[in-house]
C-alpha cells in the first residue's frame, strides 16, 4: 500500500457469498491485493481420436481454475480501535472464508429431522452462490474447491492476529449451472465482455504491425 497523495485509489478483490438469510456475513473482502494470481485453462474439447472432423470442436468454455494467496493482519484494525478484532482476532474473517464450505447448520438440523422420521431421500444442502470479483472486468460465479491458512500469531487468548489463506477457485460457467440461474447469466455476461476485449486487441496488432515495418 502506498501513502503518496496522488497515488489512484486501489480497488480491493473479494470474495461474495450471495446468501439472502445473512447477506453480510459472507462477505471478505481482501485487506491486502495479492500481487500474483495464477489462473489455468482446459479446452472442453471432442474427444475423439482419429476423426479429422472434429480437431476443433468444443462442447463449452474452458473449464478454469485460479489459485492465489491472500494475507490477513488484525494488527491495523487494532491499531484503529477496532473492538472486534481486539476481542477475537481474524477469527470472524476466516470463519467468514471456512463457511462457504460448510452447508449451512439450519439445513443440516432439517435433514437430521426428515431423517429421523423416515424419509427416503434427502437432497443435499447447496451453498450459496459464491462471487470471485477482482475488478470490473471480473465477477465471476466460482466453487470454492480448497484453501489452507497458515495462523503466524496470537494474541495471550490464543485469537489468530496474522494468516496467510492459499485459495483455490473452480470458476462455473454455464457449462456448470442450470439455464436460468442468475450466475450462468453473469459467467455469460463475462464471456460476451471477453470477446469485446479480444477484438480491441486488433489496434495493439496493428500499432505492432506498423512498428515492424518501420524497422
Amino acid at each position: 500500500m502506498t501513502t503518496f497523495p496522488n497515488s489512484p485509489r486501489v480497488l480491493k478483490g473479494a470474495l461474495i457469498a450471495l446468501d439472502p438469510l445473512n447477506p453480510v456475513a459472507g462477505v471478505v473482502v481482501f485487506q491486502y491485493n495479492p500481487d500474483t494470481m495464477t489462473r489455468r485453462l482446459e479446452a472442453r474439447a471432442v474427444s475423439q481420436e482419429g476423426d479429422r472432423g472434429e480437431a476443433f470442436r468444443l462442447t463449452g468454455p474452458p473449464k478454469e481454475t485460479i489459485t492465489l494467496s491472500i494475507e490477513i493482519d488484525a494488527a491495523d484494525q487494532m491499531e484503529q480501535g477496532n473492538l472486534l478484532a481486539a476481542t477475537v482476532g481474524l477469527h470472524p474473517t476466516l470463519a467468514a472464508l471456512e463457511t462457504m464450505l460448510y452447508p449451512k447448520s439450519r439445513t443440516v438440523i432439517a435433514n437430521d429431522i426428515l431423517s429421523a422420521i423416515g424419509t427416503i431421500e434427502i437432497i443435499p444442502a447447496e451453498s450459496p452462490m459464491v462471487l470471485f470479483v477482482w475488478g470490473a472486468a471480473r465477477v465471476l460465479p466460482v466453487r470454492l474447491t480448497s484453501f489452507s491458512i497458515t495462523e503466524e500469531a496470537y494474541d495471550p487468548l490464543l485469537n489468530p492476529l496474522r494468516a496467510k489463506v492459499e485459495l483455490s477457485l473452480s470458476v462455473l460457467s454455464y457449462h456448470d449451472l442450470p439455464l436460468l440461474s442468475p450466475a450462468r447469466a453473469l459467467f455469460l455476461t463475462h464471456h460476451i465482455t471477453k470477446e469485446v476485449l479480444a477484438t480491441t486487441n486488433v489496434f495493439n496488432n496493428a500499432a505492432n504491425i506498423g512498428v515492424a515495418l518501420k524497422l
